[in-house]
């Protein structure tokens, strides 16, 4: 029911994709400024978002005892009155079915009403806590901070807006049959076929937020994602080729450079050069010898697979070289001349 009213204010209010309504009651005291939330990255692109509050704020993942000293601007929004009849039928209904929060079943249509009154905006003074954030880093061992990167999927995000109530309102569902009376109904309740529930609403509470999600890097910097098209996340580390090989790295630019001047093209093996050498390229399954790391390039922590090889060389007590076919192979018999 809560969910229901605050899902309609963000859409009439301006549903631009920054604004996302309050889901609960019972957490809306966890999405003011500088409270942290989660956001869930969607596998399919025609699924929505999936935002979740956490019980801790900004300040909570940052290493030290600092407090934030970024302000808070007020200032009155709207005053907020809506009354809406929707169909249990349609999309909408179906959602509102399950955010009543009371059986409705024998109903075709319900009516909302939601008498937020004033509303007030709540806005964190942005510029100044990017200011702050060059100085500090975050708690990379903190709970929240090492689960959320384990996860894979987790995008951690700050609230720097939100919307509030200013004083005591109500939510009224009445489901019933749809006529002409539909509205009136809920306002004194005199409809003896229908249901009504009413829920009381508390002042400042919490109806929809903003956020800005956030990027931790490697070594625990922290940049806000201001820009629209900016996505949070975490740094990953650079996985560098390790090569085991005992030529210098000088001496297999030289040999790559030398190579690509010989060779006629990148997928085709130069078959002059290859007359060179009486060692012959094989598939090295059809010898029953399965697919593993390249000699020469897959030796690193990024492993590099080939099937074929050379039956001629020997390396590692093995009687025989994977090689990839370009330009492996010809590199490694260069190497031996």
């Amino acid at each position: 029911m809560f969910a229901a009213a605050t899902k309609n204010f963000v859409k009439q209010v301006g549903d631009t994709g920054r604004l996302i309504p309050v889901p609960s009651l019972s957490e809306a005291d966890r999405y003011q400024p500088l409270s942290l939330v989660t956001r869930k990255r969607k596998r399919h692109f025609w699924k929505k978002n999936k935002y979740a509050s956490t019980p801790f704020s900004l300040k909570d993942i940052l290493v030290g005892e600092k407090e934030i000293t970024a302000g808070v601007s007020s200032y009155q929004l709207l005053n907020y009155e809506d009354k809406s009849d929707v169909a249990v039928n349609g999309r909408l209904g179906n959602h509102i079915i399950n955010d009543v929060g009371f059986n409705i079943s024998g109903s075709d249509s319900v009516a909302v009403k939601a008498s937020f009154g004033i509303v007030t905006k709540h806005e964190l003074e942005v510029p100044t806590l990017l200011r702050e954030l060059n100085s500090r880093k975050v708690d990379l061992d903190h709970c929240l901070v090492r689960q959320s990167k384990e996860s894979g999927r987790t995008v951690l995000c700050v609230v720097v807006e939100s919307i509030r109530t200013t004083r005591q309102c109500s939510l009224t569902v009445h489901a019933g049959m749809r006529g002409t009376t539909m509205r009136f109904q809920i306002d004194d309740g005199r409809n003896p076929k229908g249901r009504d529930k009413a829920i009381v609403i508390p002042a400042h509470t919490t109806i929809a937020y903003g956020i800005c999600e956030l990027f931790i890097r490697l070594d625990g910097r922290l940049d806000i994602c201001v820009a629209p098209e900016s996505q949070g996340g975490f740094e990953r580390e650079q996985i560098r080729e390790q090569s085991e090989l005992t030529h210098t790295d000088t001496y297999m630019d030289d040999a790559v450079a030398d190579y690509y001047e010989k060779a006629a093209s990148m997928t085709d093996v130069s078959t002059a050069y290859l007359r060179e050498s009486s060692h012959t390229r094989v598939n090295l399954l059809k010898h029953n010898i399965p697919k593993g790391p390249c000699a020469l390039c897959g030796m690193g922590t990024q492993r590099r697979e080939t099937v074929y090889g050379c039956l001629e060389c020997s390396t590692g007590g093995q009687k025989y070289v994977r090689l990839h076919a370009v330009p492996c192979f010809d590199l490694w018999h260069k190497t031996l001349r």
